[in-house]
């Protein structure tokens, strides 16, 4: 079976079109997203219509939760508390159902999905270095958990005697002796340098893990954003790849 596995689009409808149009020529059996489909940029009901339309599975993000009223945005600095606030006045009844049915975790065999970490999956921990990444493999239910959140493409393995490891996100074969926690990247948003839209195929019979990543129309977006008024630094920040 093949999965794409996608994350944190972010309301950036023009990167997740050329994501799911590269996704459809792939052949894939099943399509996964990782959540935050809504936040910071400008098209959060065409981003939750089109990923409740081709998606399987659907996790919850932190987005999400915070625009059903589960989490707080006290913490989130001003420009995402800003967005977020122009954000749930964009949604309808209609888009707060769909949330509403996103899951906060999913086992399918050996896999795990989560938006952040396995460890306390609702209270949104980064996986940001090796103690973050220890105390996820604690909490692994799976051998190959993928997860989004930090827009950081990246890989830890657990092997045992080995210890904890990272790596940039790469494609590769998973060792089967080897637990994994893999990020996906970021549709709408990426944040290692590379502003290209970024998701992951997988292939649970030949084992391969492989990162795409596609140029899309950034202008565009970024004037989309203009005009709805998000903060500067948003619209900046996606053709820096930030």
């Amino acid at each position: 079976m093949r999965l794409a596995i996608l994350s944190d689009v972010h309301a950036n409808a023009a990167a997740l079109t050329v994501v799911l149009k590269d996704i459809d020529q792939q052949k894939v059996d099943k399509v996964v997203s990782l959540g935050d489909v809504i936040g910071y940029g400008s098209d959060p009901i065409e981003c939750l219509a089109e990923i409740d339309r081709t998606c399987e599975i659907k996790l919850m993000g932190n987005h999400e939760y915070a625009a059903l009223g589960c989490l707080s945005t006290q913490y989130y600095r001003s420009d995402a508390r800003k967005a977020a606030a122009w954000t749930l006045d964009q949604l309808t009844d209609h888009e707060l159902s769909i949330m509403a049915d996103f899951e906060i975790e999913r086992q399918l065999d050996h896999l795990q999905f989560v938006h952040a970490s396995p460890f306390e999956p609702d209270r949104w921990h980064y996986i940001l270095g090796i103690d973050h990444a220890e105390a996820a493999f604690s909490a692994l239910k799976g051998r190959i958990c993928f997860s989004g959140h930090s827009h950081q493409p990246m890989i830890y393995t657990d092997g045992g005697t080995d210890g904890v490891r990272q790596k940039v996100g790469h494609d590769f074969l998973p060792d089967p002796e080897t637990r994994y926690l893999i990020n996906v990247g970021s549709v709408g948003q990426p944040r290692d340098d590379d502003p290209r839209a970024c998701y992951i195929i997988y292939d649970t019979e030949e084992h391969y893990v492989e990162y795409r990543r596609l140029d899309y129309d950034i202008s565009s977006v970024q004037q989309r954003m203009k005009q709805a008024q998000l903060p500067t630094m948003l619209i900046e920040r996606l053709s820096l790849g930030k």
